[in-house]
This record gives structure tokens, sequence and C-alpha cells, in this order.
């Protein structure tokens, strides 16, 4: 079993690289080999919208045809049985490094004919571990779609969420009243703890080829009509 983790944040010491490397430890203790890449320590852009990977016959078909600093590990994440995803949230979406991997990645997979179907080998198993300083309401429709995006596109996925966290070592060096500093180091000393247990625990199980994931899709929120 192969997990590869694909950090987002900027911070390696950061809130969402600590769920990630919870659950790679999850991953490993049931026996999975495990992988942390972390996407700022790489050279790459988004999806040019080139089209090779939609060209029938052409050499780069269901896969990227850019050649850049992602290049390989596309290739391995599309040979590994579990992705995990780690991002904070910035302006109502993932890091733009992660959307410009997730560009990558998926696109090539799907075919714009009437089957819908994928190009990749075999389907991928997907965690996703969200960090925001804001309440879970705020995103709560929005992780769901996401996921649920992750599900069509890769794979089986399973989603969790640190809210409310920590930003600042000391508020009172930032431009941050609006937050209660003194609630916010105790909600991190008492709640990110249990934050990291569950992503463990969300690790492990998606690395143990018994556990199976079942989508709740009543719980999808609409989709936006175009």
């Amino acid at each position: 079993m192969k997990v590869i983790a694909i950090n987002g944040a900027a911070r390696k010491n950061g809130n969402t690289t600590a769920l990630l490397k919870s659950a790679l430890e999850g991953a490993a203790s049931a026996g999975a080999e495990t992988k942390l890449v972390y996407l700022y320590d790489l050279d790459y852009k988004g999806c040019t919208g080139c089209v090779a990977c939609k060209l029938l016959g052409g050499k780069s078909f269901g896969r990227c045809a850019q050649r850049d600093g992602i290049s390989d590990l596309l290739e391995e994440c599309i040979g590994a049985d579990v992705l995990l995803f780690g991002s904070p949230i910035y302006f109502n979406e993932v890091t733009g490094q992660l959307r410009s991997f997730l560009e990558r990645l998926w696109f090539p997979n799907i075919t714009y004919t009437k089957d819908m179907r994928k190009t990749y080998p075999k389907q991928i198993r997907c965690g996703w571990f969200f960090t925001t300083n804001a309440p879970l309401e705020t995103y709560l429709d929005w992780f769901k779609r996401q996921n649920m995006s992750s599900f069509f596109l890769m794979g089986p996925s399973e989603w969790m969420a640190a809210t409310e966290t920590l930003q600042f070592d000391d508020y009172s060096k930032y431009a941050a009243d609006m937050f209660d500093a003194a609630a916010r180091k105790r909600r991190h000393d008492e709640v990110f703890p249990e934050d990291c247990r569950r992503a463990f625990e969300l690790g492990r199980n998606l690395a143990t080829p018994e556990y199976e994931i079942k989508p709740d899709f009543s719980a999808m929120p609409p989709m936006p009509k175009p």
C-alpha cells in the first residue's frame, strides 16, 4: 500500500503539516509505505489548457503534457493507492499551489465522452485535511463539494477539518485583534490534539484495504447553476 501526502501549505511546521504527519503515522501503522511532499518546494504551474491530454492517439493522452517540477510526482500519484491532500483555506479555496497541482492531476483523468470514462488505470482513495481560522459552518458546504469532486474524479474520498485554528504565537504583534488570543491558544492546546488524533485515524482507515468508504450523497449541497 503506497500513501502519498500532498501538502499545499507553505508552513512546514504549521497546522496543516501537523495533520498530514498524523495521517501518515496512521497509514504507517496499517503497514503502508508513506511519503510527504511539500508543494512549495517545487517549481511548476497550473493547467495551460493545451488539451493534449484529450487528443486521441496523442502521446500525452490521459496524461499531463507539461514537463516541469511535478511531472514525475503526478505519475507517482497515479500509481499510488491513497492520496492525502492538505491545505489551509485561503479566500474560500485551497492554496494556489494545491489548486494548480489538482488541475494537472484531475483534468487528464476525465474525458468528454458520453460515458465520461476515466483514463487512469484505477481509482485512488483520497483523504482531505483542511485547516481554517473560521468556524466549521463557514466552509461546511464547500468541504462537502470538494470531497465529492474528488470522489468523482479520483476515487472514494473522505475529509476532515481543523477549525478556529491558532495562527500566531503572539497575536499582539499582528493586526489580528478580532480574535480572542487566549481562547485560540486554549483551543489549540485542548482541541487540536484531538484533530490530530482524527487525522491519524483517517490515515489508518484509508490505508486499510478492508475499510469501506460510503459517501453520503444525500448530504451533498446543491451544485450552483451555471
